[in-house]
């Protein structure tokens, strides 16, 4: 008997991952551009704190929020689909025995042997083959909704407080820079750490999200001093 090996996959990893790197890629961003737009316009340290802190909750609780609704909407759509293909293997047996071979034929299987896997396999579990042959729907990749909120909220929290530690911590005079330096650090190894965990290459991830991050303090920079200047 040839012996198993274990292989790792990171398939699992999808729902809160995605959720974790949204997370904490906004919080930082968000909370970043936020304080730097608030310094451009000459505010006081006491108002960049505040409006960096406000910044911190409101988007935790708009991510919590989000993530749910969103995360939600797709699981109720899941479920509606293994309901309704639930009631089709009770009436229409053959027509999924059938539908589900083909499905393998597609594949590659001859006729004869592909209708001999399907009706094997919807011996042991119809729903649960017609779930992923059928509707892509598997185990590693259902949606859960609770997941994605903690998983989400819990990471912007993290990311934000970064740019608002670096704005307690710097100097009046430097808060803009050692926002912005301390904020694209972090977002590169953010990237990289990210890329890491799904498998993707880490410098081209790390090079996108400072890239975006850059982009979007500088976009605030511009709206605060002008907003400063109006003023």
């Amino acid at each position: 008997m040839t012996s198993l090996h274990w292989e790792p996959h990171r398939t699992d990893r999808i729902g809160w991952l995605r959720a974790a790197v949204l997370g904490a890629n906004d919080g930082i961003v968000s909370t970043a551009s936020l304080l730097v737009g608030v310094a451009a316009a000459s505010a006081g340290r006491s108002e960049i704190l505040l409006a960096g802190v406000a910044g911190l909750v409101a988007g935790a609780m708009s991510m919590a929020a989000g993530e749910y609704v969103s995360v939600s909407s797709q699981s109720d759509t899941e479920r509606a689909d293994l309901a309704r293909e639930a009631a089709e293997l009770a009436s229409q047996p053959q027509a999924e025995l059938n539908e589900l071979a083909a499905i393998y034929v597609k594949r590659g299987l001859k006729p004869e042997l592909a209708a001999e896997v399907a009706g094997q396999l919807m011996a042991c579990d119809a729903l649960g083959v017609h779930a992923r042959e059928e509707l892509g729907i598997s185990e590693a990749t259902t949606a859960r909704p609770v997941q994605a909120t903690f998983a989400s909220a819990s990471t912007f929290a993290l990311g934000a407080a970064l740019p608002l530690l670096a704005g307690l911590l710097s100097p009046r005079d430097n808060v803009i820079s050692f926002v912005v330096c301390t904020s694209l650090i972090a977002l590169a190894i953010l990237g990289a750490i990210g890329a890491y965990a799904g498998g993707a290459p880490a410098k081209r991830a790390a090079v996108r999200v400072t890239v975006w991050g850059a982009i979007a303090m500088a976009l605030t920079a511009l709206v605060g001093r002008l907003f400063g200047v109006t003023v």
